[in-house]
């Protein structure tokens, strides 16, 4: 029977579960920040070497100093150098009989001559130094002689010829010759059993579905792999990590690949301390991987912000994005620091200047060219590798490792990268163009394959809500492209370098949507009130299909305001509060991000199109009559001869004012209260001429002119419907302004111009824009006559001008002409009766016959019918059709119903706004300069040229009046009978 058991620690006299301390540990992986000092080969001092593992610098040994090279230690002037089992030395004095320390560091020995300055023995220019017998053993006293190259001494030349010494020395410390059972690798001696000699050298090509058996892994991999294992030779680490990440950082099920014995020895670290206090920073391996725990991706990426602010403008302006890359060759061998910014980690050619913008945060910056692969030949003949910090600043130097996504890793044949963030493995180390491991026959042999970063992207984002500019640790994407190398003089590959700047827009769209469905359901609600009034209005109680498509088509233009407003509403805010913010507290969304705001802007413009094209059928299609309120005079009385009877001859009525009137209204159908060709050119002035459109682009700067040897960054789709929406809107807005206030006082107002000539016309026009409601007109002369001549015609007007003669207005002592007019329903029927009769208007021709005429003469006898109906109605002839005159209530007007319904008695509501306009493109301004504005953003969208946007827009406003025209005119000659051809 088992029984559990719990572990527990003795600290300071108490004991404490080993649970407590598993979760402490965990705890502080979940917290740690992977922040490590900067520290350069040159920091170093005269006692430290800079370990390229740990990329620190760490005190030397007793009796040690700083080599050469800086990058290990050697022993003090006259001591010698003991071998442990590992890659450390111990240093011991010489003793005074043996003062020289020999040429390999490892023995102490007499000098035939004299000591040189690193307390060597030296031979005069053409000996050679001999330390050792023929035997290999140390002599007591050097000589100056000839290597003995005989066995058993196996003393050898040097490359340089210039010493004998002993083979692998550093390594072996039985012979040098490595027997059996001992295994040679590299130029190594292993001890049996230190790692399987079964290992893999293939690099997987998983885009082209094949392996190679690369030459250079034939020759390194097992060598590497053992020297690290057995030796901690760092440098074979450093290749073994460099071959793994050739591979992609990809696992898979086959161990002894290099990416498994990298592993592997990982692994066997587990017991020793880390490096840099980073768990996933082994002691004497290269760090290539953030580590396996699901989730730890948004942990490393999302949990602790850099401890550095980014500022746009004032004292603290801080835009410079510092990266520091630890480069290392192909062997392992740590080469230098390198300040990123140049062409190091960007293939593509460019200017400095150019490159230099992509380190400048809030630019997004994207490069992107096609390279000959024969260029990469001949640039990168080996592959270099970049470990990447962002530099921290501050007096002591600190660095921020860059996690990088690697999208070609696998993991047991499976693209895990490219999967959501729960899935990623974060890595380290990448490299820019590999020649190398693609090589079959040898290292010296022309490459099947080559592997290129084709897409190297820096992504920075942003901490929610931070005031102070801080940003998550930035991630590093890099995708891989595999190149068969068939003919490297004609093959390219496309090349791009970008730097990205994200935040989270959650929230942004939940304020979008939430203003959507507010004011959607207020457009529901405005929607239903336009379709009772529009039931009303055609005296219709029924809800059938057209009241619903009624309210469908009412719904449309709503919706199109609420979208317009939403989505000019967003661009503009993120044009002022990303251009104009101190602090980097907000970032553009990314083009992905913007799709939905692109659907809602095509939303707006789809829906509004519908509004404008039924407000063009419904103006094309009123009901329009002008009353003629002349009557004719008599002339002098004749005789007739048959009866000899005086008979009295009346003067027939002119049709001049009416055809004039009609005219009139025909060329103010279209009129708009601002000019569209000075709108176009003086929203393409401001954002061609003046520079606007540089606001639009993905950076924080607010300056109009860009110099050519600038980088100019894409531009936002959001900032540049914002600019342009809003540019146009506000160019439109001061128009309309100008042409109410200072043009209709000042210069010439068309639609009282209207109404004046009505009067002086003695003709009325009553237009009915629904079935049981419209506009009246009243332009009945007060002075009776207005067919007359020029004398009484200006006597008319000075008496009128004097106040000798009534008022124009309907009823007595007032001057309001203009009213809404609500009838009953008896007063419509009756109408339509008459307009019925009026059938076809007659076209001219010189031949007719009798049918004709007589067709003819009854469209005649029923437009004097109808003539004579309407001025009987206003004249309040009829009792039964009757109406009343009083002003509308405000909420009235507010919400365009009429609460009262005519039943008994028409009713005219005074109308001083002259809102029959409303018929007219005048009285819709609003519709038109809202699709003028989605049109004009839709195209420039869609094309990213402005001009282009503006010669479309122009052309539709051109098309969308000459339709209106041409069907107004048809609509009007219909109606009123008036002949076509005198409406020019």
């Amino acid at each position: 029977m088992a029984t559990g058991t719990t572990l527990t620690f003795v600290v300071n006299g108490h004991k404490a579960p080993l649970t407590l301390y598993l979760l402490l540990y965990i705890d502080l992986l979940y917290c740690q920040q992977f922040i490590i000092p900067f520290e350069a080969p040159s920091d170093c001092g005269s006692e430290e070497y800079f370990d390229i593992s740990n990329l620190s610098c760490v005190r030397c040994g007793p009796n040690q100093r700083r080599g050469t090279t800086g990058l290990s230690c050697i022993c003090q002037i006259g001591h010698q150098t003991l071998t442990t089992d590992k890659a450390s030395i111990t240093c011991h004095q010489c003793p005074i009989d043996k003062p020289a320390v020999t040429q390999d560091g490892f023995g102490c020995i007499r000098c035939p001559g004299s000591l040189s300055d690193q307390g060597k023995c030296q031979c005069s220019p053409g000996n050679i130094l001999v330390e050792t017998d023929i035997n290999g053993g140390l002599l007591d006293e050097a000589r100056c002689e000839a290597c003995n190259g005989d066995s058993p001494a196996l003393s050898v030349p040097n490359n340089r010829g210039d010493r004998c010494e002993r083979c692998q020395a550093s390594f072996i410390n039985t012979s040098c010759v490595c027997k059996s059972p001992n295994v040679p690798a590299g130029g190594l001696c292993f001890p049996p059993g230190s790692l399987s000699t079964n290992v893999n050298p293939s690099v997987s090509y998983a885009e082209l579905k094949f392996s190679v058996q690369s030459a250079w892994f034939v020759e390194n991999l097992y060598s590497s792999s053992a020297a690290c294992l057995v030796f901690s030779n760092l440098t074979a680490c450093q290749a073994l990590g460099n071959m793994c990440v050739m591979n992609m950082h990809s696992f898979s099920g086959v161990s002894a690949d290099a990416c498994g014995l990298f592993n592997t020895i990982f692994r066997s670290r587990a017991a020793l301390s880390s490096t840099q206090d980073i768990s996933y920073w082994r002691v004497n391996l290269p760090w290539l991987y953030y580590g396996d725990e699901p989730g730890l991706a948004s942990r490393v990426l999302q949990t602790n912000p850099v401890p550095i602010g980014f500022s746009f403008r004032g004292r603290k302006k801080n835009t410079d994005i510092r990266l520091l890359a630890a480069v290392y060759n192909v062997r392992g061998e740590f080469l230098r620091w390198e300040p990123v910014g140049g062409s190091n980690l960007q293939l593509c050619p460019e200017t400095t200047t150019k490159q230099a913008a992509a380190f400048s945060f809030g630019t997004a910056y994207q490069q992107s060219c096609d390279l000959s692969v024969a260029d990469l030949f001949d640039t990168h003949p080996e592959p270099l590798f970049y470990d990447v910090f962002m530099d921290l600043g501050g007096e002591n130097k600190k660095l921020l490792p860059l996690p990088t996504l690697v999208k070609n890793q696998q993991y047991n044949g499976r693209f895990i990268n490219q999967e959501s963030m729960n899935n990623w493995y974060l890595s380290r180390r990448m490299f820019l163009v590999d020649t190398l491991s693609g090589r079959e026959k040898s290292t010296s042999s022309r490459p099947k394959v080559i592997r290129v970063a084709s897409s190297v992207k820096i992504r920075f984002q942003l901490v929610p809500r931070t005031q102070e500019g801080q940003v998550y640790p930035p991630l590093m994407v890099v995708t891989y492209t595999d190149v068969p190398t068939t003919d490297i003089s004609t093959q390219t590959v496309s090349i791009s370098f970008a730097v990205e700047y994200e935040m989270l827009q959650s929230e942004a769209r939940i304020k979008t949507d939430t203003a959507l469905g507010v004011l959607g359901g207020l457009a529901v609600l405005y929607s239903l009130l336009k379709a009772i009034s529009w039931k009303r209005r055609i005296a219709s109680p029924l809800i059938d299909v057209e009241t619903m498509v009624k309210f469908l088509l009412f719904y449309a233009g709503d919706l199109a305001n609420v979208f317009f407003t939403v989505t000019v509403g967003t661009g503009l805010y993120w044009l002022i509060f990303y251009k104009a913010q101190q602090f980097v507290s907000v970032l553009l969304p990314l083009p992905a991000q913007e799709e939905q705001f692109v659907t809602y802007i095509g939303c707006a413009f789809a829906l509004k199109a519908v509004q404008l094209l039924h407000k063009l059928i419904l103006q094309v299609s009123i009901d329009i009559f002008l009353i003629d309120w002349e009557r004719p005079r008599s002339k002098s009385n004749r005789n007739v001869q048959a009866t000899a009877e005086a008979k009295r001859d009346f003067s027939p009525v002119s049709i001049w004012r009416t055809y004039f009137v009609a005219n009139e209204w025909n060329e103010i159908q279209t009129i708009r209260k601002l000019n569209p060709t000075f709108q176009i050119m003086a929203v393409l002035f401001f954002l061609e001429v003046l520079g606007f459109s540089n606001l639009a682009l993905r950076d924080p700067w607010t300056t109009l002119q860009r110099s050519s040897q600038a980088y100019t960054p894409s531009y936002s789709l959001m900032l540049r419907y914002g600019l342009a929406a809003t540019l146009w809107l506000c160019i439109g807005l001061l128009q309309v302004i100008f042409f109410t206030v200072f043009h209709e006082h000042f210069v010439e107002d068309k639609i009282r111009q209207f109404v004046d000539l009505c009067s002086i016309s003695n003709i009325s026009v009553l237009i009915l824009s629904h079935r049981c409601f419209g506009y009246y007109i009243h332009g009945r002369s007060v002075h009776g006559h207005a067919d007359t001549n020029m004398e009484e015609m200006n006597s008319n007007l000075r008496r009128e001008f004097d106040s000798l003669c009534g008022q124009r207005g309907l009823l007595p002592n007032t001057d309001i002409q203009t009213f809404q007019v609500s009838l009953t329903n008896r007063l419509r029927l009756q109408y339509d009766r008459i307009r019925d009769s009026l059938g076809r208007r007659n076209r001219p021709t010189r031949l007719t016959d009798t049918s004709t005429a007589t067709t003819i003469d009854s469209q005649f006898k029923a437009y004097h019918t109808m003539n004579h109906f309407l001025g009987s109605v206003i004249d309040h002839a009829h009792t039964d059709m009757d109406y009343i005159v009083k002003d509308k209530l405000m909420l009235e007007r507010v919400i365009g119903m009429e609460f009262l319904e005519p039943s008994e008695k028409s009713i005219f509501y005074n109308d001083e706004a002259h809102s029959f306009s409303d018929v007219l493109f005048y009285g819709n301004e609003g519709t038109l300069l809202i699709f003028d504005t989605l049109f004009f953003c839709v195209v420039d969208l869609g094309s990213q040229n402005f001009v282009l946007a503006a010669v479309l827009t122009y052309v539709q406003q051109m098309i969308f009046r000459f339709i209106r025209n041409i069907l107004g005119r048809k609509n009007l000659v219909r109606k009123t009978m008036v002949d076509e051809r005198f409406l020019i």
